[in-house]
């Protein structure tokens, strides 16, 4: 029988041997999935195709079962919502490409360590990658965890894809006052691959969410290596590379602490709100049409006078260092914040914290109207002003609430 695409086959090339999943090519060259989930092109010269599963048989392997319904009593309740990212995805062999399939439960089912931490009960909210995120889908999302912890939920998970995960945990902290954990997590590999970081990283959050931090936080892998998963505050978080399992850092603070694989062992590095310290509160109006603009050498005004008439309701600009923009912008910094549009400055640095106080530039920013966003990030800057113009209308209102620490977004002494 001829070997067709997805089908697994042994292909063998200059007397070695190569077992796959057979894939579709653009070029003259075989492809062939690997075991290990990645990809190699063969020539087709000297080559041999034996096939040895039909695809049905293949990609039927590839499911992964639903778990029953396990309760115990010993152990606290946890709510996992999905919505979707690399933890939540597997190869999908009729593209050859990572697509969002599993559910919460599937996760459950793929990694069964977890049932020896707690209860689970999951709901999917969305099956999306973390790119096609939005405002809109922030709000659902505090809604869905602010009725699970009504309903009972002792901790929340919630499965996002990294790329923008630390957008959701900015807007998470902004809208919810918790008093249970709520703890994001990801994968930067898809479950299918050896190398994949799901599951570690599933048990950490399971630790956490059990535990006694009741704050809106990342947890991801802390090294290369499976030793320790760390604990980063939702607000001060960033994913600092494309792929590296331990991508994502704290900056301008340390993290909340770590969880030690596999002894489960949480170690705390500051301070934190504890368990049942707050009463639930949702706060969930956004207002999402806010812009983040970077400024670059030379840039015109123009950039700023186009958000400010186009019906944006706040702007954020990413400055330079200190936090600075052309002194040509200034005229059309005070025309914008005199419309009653706020705008605040942060840095393109990644450590260190703005201030408009040093040289002239600055303080004549300040004079046309600029909110400095002292420490913060500028994409949680953008996300808390989204979050202020929702709670208040008045510029001078949204000016003390961004200048407010509301969810550790700022601190007194940013760390060098």
């Amino acid at each position: 029988m001829q070997a067709e695409l997805y089908d697994k086959v042994l292909v063998e090339s200059n007397d070695v041997k190569y077992e796959g999943i057979l894939m579709p090519s653009q070029t003259d060259s075989i492809v062939l999935k690997l075991k290990n989930g990645y990809n190699i092109g063969i020539c087709k010269d000297s080559t041999s195709i034996t096939l040895l599963e039909k695809k049905q048989e293949t990609i039927d392997r590839g499911k992964v079962s639903q778990p029953g319904k396990k309760t115990n009593e010993k152990l606290p309740s946890i709510s996992i919502l999905s919505t979707g990212g690399t933890i939540a995805s597997k190869i999908d062999y009729r593209t050859g490409a990572v697509t969002s399939q599993f559910s919460a439960q599937d996760i459950l089912g793929a990694i069964p360590e977890l049932e020896e931490i707690a209860n689970y009960n999951c709901r999917m909210i969305y099956s999306i990658l973390s790119e096609n995120m939005r405002p809109s889908y922030w709000v659902e999302l505090a809604r869905a965890v602010y009725e699970e912890i009504m309903n009972g939920a002792q901790g929340i998970i919630i499965t996002h894809g990294t790329d923008t995960m630390m957008y959701t945990a900015a807007a998470l902290s902004f809208m919810i006052e918790t008093p249970v954990p709520i703890v994001l997590v990801g994968s930067q590999r898809s479950a299918d691959r050896p190398s994949s970081d799901n599951a570690m990283n599933a048990i950490c959050a399971a630790i956490v969410a059990t535990g006694d931090i009741a704050e809106v936080c990342v947890v991801m892998h802390g090294s290369t290596s499976d030793d320790f998963c760390s604990i980063h505050r939702g607000t001060k978080v960033r994913k600092m590379h494309t792929s590296k399992r331990d991508a994502f850092q704290s900056i301008n603070a340390r993290p909340i602490g770590r969880v030690e694989y596999p002894s489960r062992e949480i170690k705390i590095s500051t301070n934190y709100v504890k368990r049942g310290e707050k009463k639930l509160a949702i706060h969930d109006k956004l207002e999402p049409k806010c812009a983040l603009i970077k400024y670059v050498t030379g840039a015109s005004s123009e950039s700023l006078l186009f958000h400010s008439g186009s019906g944006y309701k706040g702007i954020v600009i990413e400055g330079t260092g200190l936090g600075h923009v052309s002194t040509e912008w200034i005229p059309v910094l005070r025309t914008t914040t005199g419309a009653g549009i706020p705008v605040v400055i942060t840095s393109q640095c990644i450590n260190g914290r703005v201030c408009d106080r040093v040289y002239d530039t600055g303080r004549d920013m300040l004079k046309a109207g600029a909110i400095e966003g002292g420490d913060m990030l500028p994409e949680v800057a953008l996300v808390k002003l989204m979050w202020s113009l929702g709670q208040a209308s008045d510029i001078q209102k949204v000016k003390e609430l961004m200048n407010s620490n509301i969810a550790g977004e700022t601190t007194r002494s940013t760390l060098l």
